[in-house]
């Protein structure tokens, strides 16, 4: 372990909030992300990515969470040495890395929708397309059904039952355009899934506009009837759209696309590995007291 005090905090300070570092997370999931572990020599103005100790050690940086992991230097080089800047992809770090989970995370309940509606345009089609063949059993049930409880027999239009009659009762047409409506919705939310997971641009905008729309009918739903999957639904329809106007800076907001792209070399440019460690003649190679692995 180090041999550093610990830094204390202030009297009467406030304790600094711990916030999520999505970098250890994404560390822990899909490993650590080096840069010139193949290289055969190490020079000096690697320093901000790679260092030797004193016994030949060499320590490299990890490129999104910052901690330095000991290896041996490689057996059979591939290269000379560590590839220029220009070559070197960095990943996401910082809100950038943050904003993806988020994105990510809308992605999904898209792709359930996405999901969902596919089943029921399926549904949907295939009723249509035996609608004439199913009325006589279906009608013959609900008899045998009213019956055994006590009911009215034929149609009495309330409740599952009275839906299913009014779906009978309903014009051929009238089932293809629903099932072609509730197709085209499930497409729309898988095209958004997919434009989300990738994080682009577009999916954003589009997300923003079809959740924006479907916000009228659904508070307009609760003016009729409250229930919590309802109310569940607004909220989380209105969070998304506020956090893709906000966060996301859609329509300009915020400086809009320039500033999420300066954000965006912030955290996870050059500069960003620059700020937390020093570059050429920033110091020895850190010690095994000081590694950090997620």
């Amino acid at each position: 372990m180090s041999d550093e005090p610990e830094p204390t905090a202030a009297p009467g300070a406030r304790p600094e909030r711990r916030r999520i570092r999505y970098e250890l997370l994404e560390c822990a999931l899909h490993g650590h992300r080096l840069a010139g572990t193949d290289a055969a020599a190490v020079r000096p103005a690697d320093a901000l990515l790679v260092r030797e100790d004193a016994g030949g050690l060499r320590w490299h940086r990890c490129l999104r969470c910052d901690a330095w992991l000991p290896l041996p230097p490689p057996a059979r080089p591939a290269r000379d040495s560590l590839p220029d800047r220009e070559s070197i992809e960095l990943p996401l770090r910082g809100r950038p890395l943050r904003d993806r989970y988020v994105l990510r995370l809308i992605a999904l309940d898209r792709m359930l929708h996405c999901v969902v509606l596919a089943v029921l345009a399926v549904a949907v089609f295939a009723f249509a397309h035996e609608r004439e063949r199913l009325r006589s059993p279906f009608y013959r049930f609900a008899d045998a059904l009213q019956n055994g409880v006590g009911g009215p027999t034929g149609a009495h239009g309330r409740g599952l039952l009275g839906e299913a009659e009014r779906a009978f009762a309903a014009h051929g047409r009238t089932l293809w355009v629903i099932g072609a409506v509730i197709t085209a919705y499930a497409v729309l939310e898988g095209v958004e899934a997919v434009g989300l997971w990738r994080a682009r641009r577009w999916a954003e905008y589009l997300t923003f506009v079809a959740t924006s729309v479907l916000l009228v009918p659904e508070i307009y739903e609760l003016t009729g009837h409250v229930s919590a999957l309802k109310v569940l639904t607004l909220v989380i329809n209105l969070a998304v759209v506020v956090y893709l106007l906000v966060a996301k800076r859609l329509f300009g907001l915020r400086g809009g696309g320039r500033a999420e792209a300066a954000v965006r070399a912030h955290d996870s440019g050059w500069e960003a590995l620059e700020r937390v460690h020093p570059g050429p003649g920033g110091g020895s190679a850190p010690s095994p007291g000081r590694t950090v692995a997620p």
